[in-house]
């Protein structure tokens, strides 16, 4: 008996990288794969590329892609369907489901001459609910974990083909993919991988079924040379194509030959690094003892369904900024789904889809949103869309709603240059500014979290890799960078603009965090904060002109002392050459991945050349001003690193017995850098 070799390939790069990194991925994994697999027609396999990956290299590697094509239409290759995007769907309208799917859907008909049959799930993440705009959209299978299955009760001998499931009466397959398998490729010795699949075939299963990230072949540390300089894939296609006991197919071939399983219904999970990915730290620690207290026992296998962890959504609880993006998208999905049909353009769509983007909305052993070049790539369509929709149906220039569901009202405050966006939180400060023109958020930044992983940089250990393989990227610990125990130190409050602290004359520190909502004056629009410190009272008002941001402070009562704010600034150029502060004489201190002090100052710009603009923050009279770069730490599949998130700029001024006034303006200049 024979068993099917079902072997498929995720390739996938994020909304907002940089082509440099595309042009690597494509140089290190993407081509030599295409080219290796080309010549071995007999080796069937299935290959799923996201929308704007498949459009950056049929722009720019036209040769490989032609390869690609071939494949296809000699039958050899089989192209899956998923969100045009790469959204996680569950995380999106059913309306923009059905939207991306077919998006991505007419592509592939566009380009390789048939609609998909087979769909990929971003991230593997399942919900039912998907299942009606997956068979909507004419997709009649998809593939998840194992894992899925063993947690309704399947056994691992029940898991060697697909299964039927049904939402609200509409049908879809689903496809097993082997956590084994998803293991020993490519990391295990091509031979032994294959003797494993030859097993299968002896034990009577109808199909081997895998299907991961191309990117294990090639990007993933130490599998270039492992995959292609030492051979492994050839290897292991001439051995799969050699033995008597495997056959090669496409999902398409085998499903359409093979009946179901049966009826099966799965709960919402992921594969099970991501179901611990999504915990909170404490969680993540607990789940983790018990994982290992169960393999210690030698009854992991037995009880790992049952060991379920989070699942997807959970990423917009632990990380308020993730929630934020994706409130602000799910609203401007709405209003673009309630312009008029004459009226709709498809670069809106495309807008919201790319804010649709998975990577920035969560993060796990990969950066995603830690990286603000991924986060960037949400708002820059998110601000862009809303720009359009503004300039058709102009919105009030003042609103009170609360869209991230926190409990805490925010205040919108726009032009059609600028939007400030206030929390009615205690604190008084700004969790968004917009500038339309840029298409930026200056308020994009991360605040510092404890995350669970930071255990193994306390303890420092580097697991042994097994012999005759290489180690996945799961299971090593390397350091890109050197990393202090202080900068994993969890911040007390968000990383926003404008948070403000005074300083008593015997130095004590107050932060002021009793802020509330004074007024919102829709006839002269502005937020007003007042709060009362230290026997003194302070008043705060957000006002916008034209391009410039007004934040007026008067203070009432003080006996003197000093009072500071805080504007964690998002810079699109981080501690690279491009970003650099620029003084009022045009002198040039230091970039803003150094430290700056200045003590006395009214005007410094924040010059940025990748931003194609400058944050020209004036004072009305002298200020002290402490810049530091914010760093936070993540893991990658490169390592433990530190991202440069913003650029912090302290500003402090001397309160006078009395009453002083302080007024402070950003303005926006969309020029040349210097």
């Amino acid at each position: 008996m024979t068993v099917s070799l079902l072997f498929g390939v995720h390739a996938h790069q994020p909304e907002g990288n940089f082509p440099a990194v595309l042009d690597e991925a494509h140089e290190r994994c993407y081509r030599p794969f295409l080219r290796t697999v080309h010549g071995y027609p007999e080796f069937r396999f299935a290959a799923h590329f996201s929308g704007g990956l498949l459009d950056y290299l049929l722009d720019n590697y036209p040769a490989d892609m032609a390869l690609l094509k071939e494949m296809a239409a000699r039958g050899q290759a089989e192209m899956f369907g998923s969100g045009d995007c790469e959204p996680v769907l569950a995380a999106i309208p059913h309306r923009d489901q059905i939207g991306q799917l077919e998006a991505l859907s007419a592509k592939l008909e566009r380009h390789f001459g048939a609609r998909p049959q087979g769909a990929w799930l971003t991230e593997r993440v399942w919900f039912s609910t998907a299942v009606s705009a997956l068979a909507e959209c004419g997709l009649r299978y998809a593939t998840v974990d194992d894992y899925h299955f063993l947690c309704v009760g399947k056994t691992a001998a029940e898991l060697d083909s697909h299964y039927t499931t049904e939402d609200d009466g509409r049908v879809l397959d689903i496809f097993p993919i082997s956590e084994q398998l998803r293991y020993r490729l490519p990391f295990s010795p091509a031979a032994d991988a294959v003797a494993y699949v030859e097993e299968l075939a002896r034990r009577g299963q109808s199909a081997a079924i895998y299907f991961d990230d191309i990117e294990k072949f090639g990007i993933w540390p130490e599998t270039y040379a492992w995959v292609y300089e030492k051979r492994w894939l050839e290897q292991f296609i001439e051995g799969v194509l050699a033995s008597p006991l495997i056959r090669t197919e496409t999902y398409r071939s085998y499903h359409a030959r093979r009946p179901t399983r049966g009826i099966v219904y799965l709960p919402s999970t992921s594969y099970i690094e991501m179901n611990e990915w999504t915990l909170p730290p404490a969680a993540a620690a607990n789940y983790d003892e018990m994982v290992e207290r169960e393999k210690r026992a030698g009854r992991y296998e037995l009880t790992k369904p049952f060991i379920r962890g989070g699942f997807w959504k959970n990423f917009l609880t632990r990380y308020p900024e993730s929630n934020w993006m994706h409130k602000r998208m799910l609203a401007l999905s709405a209003r673009l789904a309630a312009v008029p049909a004459a009226q709709q353009r498809p670069e809106l769509t495309r807008h919201l889809y790319r804010a649709q983007a998975n990577d920035a909305y969560w993060h796990g052993l990969f950066g995603g949103l830690y990286l603000p070049h991924l986060r960037r790539g949400v708002y820059r369509n998110l601000i862009a869309l809303e720009a359009a929709l503004d300039a058709a149906a102009p919105r009030a220039a003042c609103a009170r709603l609360d869209l991230d569901y926190d409990g805490a009202q925010e205040i919108f405050l726009c032009n059609t240059q600028l939007q400030a966006v206030a929390r009615d939180d205690g604190l008084g400060a700004l969790h968004e500014f917009d500038g339309y023109a840029l298409a930026h958020n200056f308020a994009d930044t991360l605040r510092r979290s404890r995350e669970h992983y930071y255990a193994k940089i306390e303890r420092g250990t580097q697991p042994v890799p097994g012999t005759g393989g290489i180690a996945s990227a799961h299971d090593r610990v390397t350091f890109r960078h050197q990393i202090a125990a202080e900068d994993i130190v969890p911040d007390a409050l968000p990383r926003v603009l404008f948070c403000d602290r005074y300083i008593a004359p015997e130095r004590k520190v107050h932060a002021v965090s009793g802020y509330a909502l004074d007024a919102a004056d829709v006839t002269h629009p502005a937020i007003v904060f007042r709060a009362g410190i230290s026997g003194g009272t302070v008043r705060k008002v957000y006002e916008l002109a034209g391009a410039r941001l007004n934040v007026t402070y008067a203070f009432e009562g003080f006996s003197g002392g000093t009072f500071a704010t805080e504007l964690n600034v998002s810079m699109p150029a981080c501690d690279g050459y491009a970003g650099r502060y620029i003084l009022a004489s045009g002198d040039i201190p230091c970039g803003f991945g150094q430290e700056l002090t200045q003590d006395a100052l009214t005007t410094i710009t924040l010059d940025d050349r990748e931003l194609g603009g400058a944050l020209v923050l004036t004072a009305s009279s002298t200020v002290a001003l402490r810049a530091a770069p914010h760093f936070t730490v993540s893991q990658s599949e490169a390592g433990f690193e530190k991202i440069m998130q913003a650029a912090t700029v302290t500003l402090s001024w001397p309160l006078a017995p009395g009453s002083s006034v302080l007024t402070l303006t950003l303005e926006l200049m969309v020029a040349p850098g210097a």
